[in-house]
């Protein structure tokens, strides 16, 4: 009993904050890049950048995504730059290569685990016979998996590095996870989406996957449903108990 309809072969995972609890490494890294970013432009009276700003214009999507995003909100514009920009650099790859040194950094120096009902419910998928993927806008999802020790449960990954090697949009289109299910060989109706961020529940409903977990790390579970959300747990080990 892992929780999911029938008719359901195949689940595809978001990583950080679904699987592990590097969402939180994450946005510290984003709230040190803009902070430092605004105060730099604004000075002293500079806005800083907040949880909000987080769950709404960066969490789940790929990262020059999530600089524009961001930066659009407050009306400000930066040129595209390059993507081996210098970190820091007045560009939009430059001040997202900023943020992923220093989340690189922040990870390096405190280690990745898996969330231990992640991991058991990976092991109840895995036992019951369900393919896994793992989908993440993140350009270092290889990494993470391979530091939390949980490679040996994904058939398919799509990352950060496929979606620019395909041209493939980021959450919340539903580009990343239709490309999972076809790397495990499954159509969208036969696969669950399981997602932390508002970006990815609204690209699990629009590519009509057959059911979408919401998993509530930021105590937004309305947000959740509201996005596309079928269900919203606060741990993926709660499917297992409750047996849905």
């Amino acid at each position: 009993m892992i929780g999911l309809p029938e008719g359901i072969t195949a689940c595809l995972f978001d990583l950080d904050g679904v699987l592990t609890g590097t969402a939180a490494l994450h946005r510290e890294a984003w709230k040190q890049t803009f902070d430092a970013f605004l105060r730099e432009r604004d000075g002293a009276d500079f806005q800083p950048f907040t949880d909000h700003d987080y769950a709404a214009h960066v969490d789940g999507r790929p990262r020059a995504d999530g600089v524009r995003e961001f930066l659009s909100s407050r009306g400000i514009e930066l040129p595209e730059g390059e993507p081996g920009d210098r970190p820091g650099t007045g560009t939009v790859n430059g001040v997202g290569n900023r943020k992923n040194d220093l989340v690189l950094k922040i990870i390096s120096e405190r280690g990745v685990s898996p969330y231990p009902g992640s991991a058991r419910y990976l092991r109840a998928a895995q036992d019951a016979g369900l393919a896994i993927g793992v989908v993440t806008s993140s350009a270092n999802g290889e990494a993470v998996l391979e530091a939390a020790e949980l490679t040996p449960f994904v058939r398919a990954r799509i990352d950060g590095k496929v979606l620019a090697d395909r041209g493939l949009r980021g959450k919340p289109a539903p580009d990343s996870f239709l490309a999972g299910a076809e790397a495990l060989g499954v159509q969208p109706a036969h696969a669950a989406v399981f997602e932390d961020a508002l970006a990815g529940v609204e690209a699990g409903k629009a590519g009509e996957f057959g059911y979408v977990v919401g998993v509530n790390r930021a105590d937004q579970a309305e947000e959740l449903r509201a996005h596309g959300a079928d269900v919203v747990v606060g741990d993926l080990a709660e499917l297992l108990e409750d047996g849905r």
